[in-house]
């Protein structure tokens, strides 16, 4: 029997959990010949800030943590300056370092992320929906069109170039 799956904001005692899903993230893109994260970003340091700030939240099986993503309400400076057009209004919800565990991979979990993340933003009365992803992240861009994102442009963080996506849920 399937353990029940619960989304929930991420807490301290989560962050080793969380940091080997993000370990055998950065690992399976390496892998794959990604140059997303393999920069060493995100460190600990970016996961301990999104659960202090609150932006931090995981998907549980049962009382192990399965995936891993930043929520955020607040707004994303680099978005401001895209490079193309959004096709959705502020105010938006974000979420960013998605990861799933390496155990569970293939089940659908990064889909129900993006979906609880859908119901948790249209309970807070916020419609749009915006993400960025690497070029070559093959699976986060499958997820985004199978979700029904929109590509919009290009944003930047630093030197690197993202693709960004955006969704409107009404």
């Amino acid at each position: 029997m399937q353990e029940k799956i619960i989304f929930r904001k991420a807490i301290e005692t989560d962050t080793e959990e969380i940091g080997q899903i993000i370990l055998d993230a950065k690992e399976q893109m390496r892998l794959r010949n990604s140059r997303q994260w393999q920069n060493g970003y995100p460190a600990s340091e970016d996961i301990d800030r999104d659960i202090q700030s609150g932006y931090g939240y995981v998907l549980c099986e049962g009382n192990r943590v399965v995936a891993y993503g930043a929520v955020i309400f607040d707004g994303e400076p680099a978005y401001r300056l895209i490079q193309g057009k959004w096709h959705t209004e502020d105010p938006y919800v974000a979420v960013h370092r998605l990861a799933v565990s390496v155990k569970r991979v293939k089940c659908g979990l990064a889909t129900r992320f993006m979906q609880e993340v859908e119901k948790l933003s249209c309970r807070k009365e916020i419609y749009s929906f915006r993400v960025d992803t690497n070029f070559d992240n093959l699976y986060m861009l499958r997820l985004l069109t199978t979700l029904g994102f929109n590509y919009c442009g290009e944003i930047r963080y630093d030197k690197e170039v993202r693709k960004a996506y955006d969704k409107n849920l009404r």
